[in-house]
């Protein structure tokens, strides 16, 4: 089963209708990063047309039922990107997200942008006509807020920033990316040209939701979480002016914007990144049978985050109808060293437990191996992203996530096994992927960024997949299994892999760097417009 990505998905409270004047739900599935149509330049920008220079000072009644017909053209006069609504030829298509469980959901309408200062227009018209705006980058929330209606989200304009996919490399080693280009477009330019950024696995992810959460990926105990990577960015505030921010230019909303989820500060358009050179990538996949858990995950957690900065590896226990001969324990391991070393690294994780009855390894260059990663290899890369799945099959799925800061004793390795033996009947694929951290994710404090989990062992992902039906036994299949792990790893959460479930999302996914979260919303969004269901 391949890693469940996804663009962070959470905002602030909805405002009373007794604020100065009342904005309804922001939801972000990656809004926060949206990029390379963007126009030049630095500091800050209005936009046109529909956007005033300050917002109205008083509420409107207009409410999104009564938007005429009238009104959305307007919208779609004043726009370069294409409006989309219920009716229209593009209509079905441009409303659908990754997951195939949310197709029934019917939003208001889908802007496709084509620069911040589409996003500037339709945010002034979202806030005259008291319409609520989904954020999409790649659309892969796990609640399903980017499709823009249902989960806990009115039906809302979607502002979708698939459109913002360019990548552009200059002559000093940067690299300026579109918020909603999908990370195998990212790697494919990238690492075409000789450079690599660090990021995730799954090919149609937006780089925005991604970056804005955090960003850990394969490469990241080398190269860092892909947030630490960006120099700058460009955001459309609530106000909506078109900003730059970088660590000396609006520090504070640069700080924010590194880790601290999509869609609470802002709709960010743009990323430049710092790049590296591409290394020779090795990798290895390893599989044994689920008994072997208990002589394997003890030894693993003891060496995956402390081994050699270099080396990377996810620790898989699954089961599901997937699995007929019985449940399995996998590691899949990336070595950016010499190729000729990486069976020396690996022995300290080899030489104390029992042999693989699966060993199979590649070497490539960055390109293909990010590419093979993401199932993309060997299907042109246009095809491999276009659309949601692009060339890859959509599956059902559903999830939830910790981020484990201490390594399990004995019990917790017993009821990780008990809950992965119990996949219910119906799933094709269940369990959790365990993804080491440390290396260089700890070069930088838990307060540098606003990704507080810098000194955890691992971040840990509970999926499962199906093939039709209600979500009811997926749902209850991962978070019951987060429970039962929670008496071990506690409630820490990656935003992410965002749950609406979970009771304190907030000190969850931020830790300590939450009360400065907030600080941060209040200074650039005074009123609360950028609102979801889960709250800073």
């Amino acid at each position: 089963m391949r890693e469940r990505c996804s663009t962070p998905r959470h905002d602030r409270g909805v405002r009373s209708p007794s604020s100065a004047w009342t904005r309804r739900g922001v939801l972000v599935a990656g809004a926060a990063g949206v990029v390379s149509a963007c126009s030049p330049g630095h500091g800050s920008s209005q936009p046109h047309a529909l956007a005033s220079p300050t917002p109205s000072s008083s509420p409107t009644a207009a409410g999104p039922s009564r938007v005429t017909n009238a009104a959305w053209s307007r919208l779609a006069r004043h726009v370069t990107g294409t409006l989309a609504r219920p009716g229209d030829a593009s209509y079905d298509s441009v409303r659908l997200v990754e997951n195939p469980r949310y197709d029934a959901a019917r939003p208001l309408a889908v802007l496709s942008v084509a620069s911040a200062r589409d996003v500037a227009t339709a945010l002034a018209f979202a806030q005259d006509h008291d319409v609520p705006v989904a954020l999409r980058s790649g659309g892969h929330s796990y609640p399903g807020w980017s499709a823009g209606d249902g989960g806990g989200v009115p039906r809302s304009l979607v502002l979708d920033c698939r459109p913002l996919s360019g990548v552009s490399l200059g002559s000093d080693g940067s690299v300026t990316i579109g918020a909603g280009a999908a990370l195998a477009q990212v790697y494919d330019a990238v690492g075409s040209r000789g450079r690599a950024v660090p990021g995730g696995s799954c090919a149609t992810v937006g780089i925005g939701g991604l970056t804005l959460g955090g960003g850990i990926g394969v490469l990241v105990r080398d190269l860092g979480l892909t947030c630490d990577a960006v120099t700058s960015m460009r955001v459309v505030t609530a106000d909506r002016r078109i900003r730059t921010v970088t660590a000396d230019r609006h520090g504070d909303l640069f700080w924010a914007l590194r880790g601290g989820g999509g869609g609470h500060l802002g709709v960010v358009t743009s990323f430049t990144m710092r790049t590296t050179a591409a290394p020779t990538v090795s990798t290895v996949f390893l599989q044994w049978p689920l008994s072997a858990a208990s002589d394997v995950v003890p030894v693993w957690q003891a060496w995956a985050p402390t081994a050699d900065p270099r080396l990377w590896s996810t620790l898989k226990a699954l089961g599901g109808e997937r699995h007929p001969v019985g449940p399995v324990l996998s590691l899949s391991a990336t070595w950016t060293g010499p190729p000729a070393s990486f069976d020396r690294h690996l022995r300290g994780l080899l030489d104390h437990v029992p042999a693989p009855g699966v060993r199979v390894p590649h070497v490539r260059d960055y390109r293909d191996a990010m590419l093979a990663y993401a199932g993309c290899l060997d299907v042109p890369v246009a095809q491999c992203t276009t659309g949601p799945g692009g060339a890859l099959t959509r599956e059902l799925f559903g999830a939830t996530s910790h981020v484990a800061y201490d390594p399990l004793p004995a019990a917790g390795v017993a009821d990780l096994v008990a809950g992965v033996r119990s996949v219910p009947a119906g799933l094709l694929e269940a369990g959790a992927s365990l993804d080491a951290l440390g290396g260089r994710v700890r070069d930088l404090a838990p307060g540098d960024t606003a990704f507080v989990h810098r000194h955890a062992l691992a971040t840990v992902q509970y999926t499962a997949t199906w093939t039709s039906g209600p979500s009811t036994t997926a749902d209850s299949y991962v978070r019951g299994l987060r429970r039962r792990m929670t008496p071990h790893w506690g409630d820490h959460a990656y935003v992410n892999y965002a749950d609406p479930t979970l009771r304190h999302p907030g000190p969850a996914y931020f830790g300590d760097n939450l009360a400065r979260l907030r600080s941060v919303a209040h200074a650039y969004d005074p009123d609360g417009f950028f609102t979801q269901p889960q709250d800073y």
